[in-house]
């Protein structure tokens, strides 16, 4: 991936230096590097140092912790592809006498299984994964905390499981599996277990001195496939940009999308907060923003990787110590700067190629009820259904080649649209989902809701 810094304006390269300096200096970060993804492409890379000369660049490793349960959700995700397992069946299918065998692979990704939090002590972060030999050693003697599919509840300990299922789907190791199928066909040689040269050493800040601790970087062991990754900025922004468009070589565009749509039940707190949580990716709504990707921090280091699909721009932030700069809110803040500065050009508006009469003719107004929606063509050969103005139940729809649509989002995902003739062959009326949508509010002539008081509309002395 090429970095052409002077792909974006003078000033938002200033303002984006500016953010991860007060970042370092306030959160008192020994170091902290970030960069810009937009179309794909690095176009900003910048760092803060506490040692002169020293400052790293795009290809210094850091640890990443927890967004290598991304990287383990995308394996998964390969193995429902393929048709190797289903996201609804149940863990015992694949992994029995584990305790958590009620739990679906779904409710695993999005942390509704109903696990614990952590593993049983000594925190497992810190210590050997020797100690944890065995998916038992992880559980606990009491796996489950929460009744299965309830509530969210994120869990490390689920995302062992997980990378033990793919173990035993691919008959080979977490770590090989992952290099196989994802590290090298999306190009992150700089992406590994273990750490390599040149990488930050993990460091803790004395909450009330300006004074350091070396931490240690433990093998996780059985945890591995929850926290257990290296990265540098440049290997998580190529990983970003997959994430935002999929690549067929590991994970289709559709499927990449449905690790970004919410699939977890959201705490109150989550609710106020705009956040939720997809299919090993988080989810948050931010100074107007839809934000996906996910966060990190183990002993030593802290990790973002924030993607706004929306303004095509992606943003990954890594610092070298246990607490300190909130990494998550300056990606957010990265995300904004450009975004601000810089606004998506939209594509040229364009004329359709060809267009179905059949299809046009279904265009316009309908009404259900007297609630009016507008049916509208899409250059992508389906159709969108919403209300003409203000809030309401919108949809787009796929084409399914047989004169039918169905739904892809909102309230009518999933569900069927057709058209219903008269046998002249005019449109009759809209039928989605047993709802009835005509021309005219309450058309006489159709069925419910259509109008049935026989004297009709009326004005009142």
């Amino acid at each position: 991936m090429t970095t052409p810094q002077d792909e974006l304006l003078p000033g938002t390269r200033r303002a984006l230096l500016h953010r991860i300096a007060v970042a370092q200096r306030e959160g008192r970060a020994p170091s902290l590097v970030a960069a810009v993804v937009r179309g794909g492409e690095t176009v900003w890379t910048g760092a803060r140092t506490s040692v002169d000369g020293h400052a790293p660049d795009a290809n210094v490793q850091y640890r990443i912790g927890s967004i290598t349960k991304t990287f383990t959700a995308v394996l998964v995700m390969r193995l429902r592809d393929e048709g190797l397992l289903d996201l609804v069946d149940p863990l015992e299918k694949y992994l029995p006498g584990t305790g958590a065998g009620e739990a679906t692979i779904a409710e695993l990704l999005a942390h509704t299984g109903g696990l614990a939090a952590e593993s049983p002590a000594p925190w497992w972060e810190r210590t050997p994964g020797s100690l944890r030999p065995e998916l038992a050693d992880v559980l606990g003697e009491r796996p489950l905390l929460h009744p299965v599919g309830r509530r969210h509840h994120y869990s490390n300990p689920g995302y062992s499981i997980l990378g033990a299922l793919v173990e035993e789907l691919r008959g080979a190791p977490w770590e090989d599996v992952l290099r196989r199928e994802v590290l090298e066909p999306l190009g992150l040689e700089r992406t590994s277990g273990q750490p390599q040269a040149p990488h930050a050493g993990g460091w803790a800040v004395h909450p009330w001195a300006d004074v350091l601790l070396p931490e240690p970087a433990e093998d996780l062991g059985r945890m591995a496939a929850a926290g257990q990754l290296w990265a540098t900025a440049g290997d998580l922004a190529r990983f970003a940009a997959f994430l935002t468009e999929g690549d067929d070589r590991v994970l289709s565009a559709a499927s990449v999308a449905e690790m970004r749509m919410p699939a977890a039940p959201a705490e109150p707190d989550d609710v106020a907060a705009g956040s939720a949580y997809g299919l090993g990716m988080q989810v948050q709504y931010r100074d107007g923003r839809l934000l996906v990707g996910h966060g990190g921090s183990l002993p030593g280091f802290l990790a973002s990787l924030t993607i706004s699909v929306a303004d095509d721009l992606a943003v990954v932030v890594l610092a070298n110590c246990t607490s300190g700069p909130l990494v998550s809110e300056v990606a957010g803040d990265l995300v904004k700067i450009v975004a601000e500065a810089e606004p998506r050009i939209p594509e040229p508006w364009r004329p359709l190629p060809e267009v179905d009469r059949s299809v046009l003719e279904l265009a316009g107004p309908w009404y259900w009820g007297t609630a009016s929606y507008a049916l509208r063509l899409s250059v992508d050969g389906g159709v969108s259904l919403g209300p003409l103005a203000g809030s309401g139940r919108r949809s787009r729809f796929r084409a399914n080649g047989d004169g039918t649509w169905t739904g892809l989002d909102g309230y009518f995902a999933g569900e069927l649209l057709r058209a219903v003739r008269r046998p002249n062959g005019a449109v009759d009326h809209l039928d989605l989902g047993s709802f009835v949508f005509v021309r005219q509010p309450y058309d006489e002539g159709a069925s419910v809701p259509g109008g049935v008081d026989p004297e009709g509309w009326r004005g009142i002395r």
